[in-house]
């Protein structure tokens, strides 16, 4: 059984959401447009608002569903291990040619089962980032440092290693956005250019 539910976390984890929606309403692949990642934020870049919300509530499901697996057949396991491996899922969908997203929302729903007030404290570091600095990948990856942060000194979370790993495993997955801000070419979250990279839907009378 246990066995059987990890593989079903990241089963779950694969399902391509902005991939999905791109295709069907769209007629696109979202892996060929904008940053050409298949994430909730180049969603909003290049399908819009609507589409966006869509991705993000379900990508946040993803990992919530799966760190739930444990609770409701209740089994003594971590449901942040199932969770971390809809993450991983996520990243590298079986279904989609191991071409993923990069982990924020799907994490953002992990914790919220897993660890709600270690998810407060993650994505409040997310927000807060992005505030300041206007750039959605430094959030994510401060997604990652603060957990990190938060399991060396706090005595009630021992998953130091696990943490330190995933930060590492945010920095490599946006290691393009890493070159694109050294190279002075990384756009930020208010750049009125992204309106650009917008598609219309097949159905012109659908708005998203």
């Amino acid at each position: 059984m246990l066995w059987l539910l990890l593989i079903a976390s990241y089963l779950i984890g694969s399902i391509p959401t902005a991939l999905i929606v791109g295709k069907l309403i769209f007629g696109v692949d979202i892996r060929d447009h904008g940053s050409k990642n298949p994430g909730a934020t180049n969603t909003l870049r290049v399908l819009g608002k609507g589409s966006a919300i869509i991705v993000v509530l379900v990508d946040i499901g993803k990992g919530a569903l799966a760190a739930s697996l444990p609770l409701y057949f209740n089994l003594d396991v971590e449901p942040l291990y199932f969770g971390l491996l809809a993450v991983i899922g996520h990243c590298f969908p079986i279904f989609a040619g191991f071409r993923g997203g990069k982990a924020i929302a799907t994490t953002a729903g992990t914790l919220a089962v897993a660890n709600l007030p270690l998810g407060l404290i993650a994505f409040g570091s997310f927000f807060l980032v992005i505030f300041l600095s206007k750039y959605v990948f430094l959030g994510s990856i401060s997604v990652g440092l603060s957990l990190m942060i938060y399991s060396f000194i706090s005595t009630n979370v021992n998953f130091e290693l696990i943490f330190l790993f995933f930060t590492l495993f945010l920095i490599y997955l946006h290691r393009s956005n890493i070159r694109n801000l050294i190279l002075g070419i990384e756009p930020k979250i208010n750049d009125k250019n992204l309106i650009n990279d917008r598609i219309p839907p097949k159905n012109n009378n659908l708005k998203m």
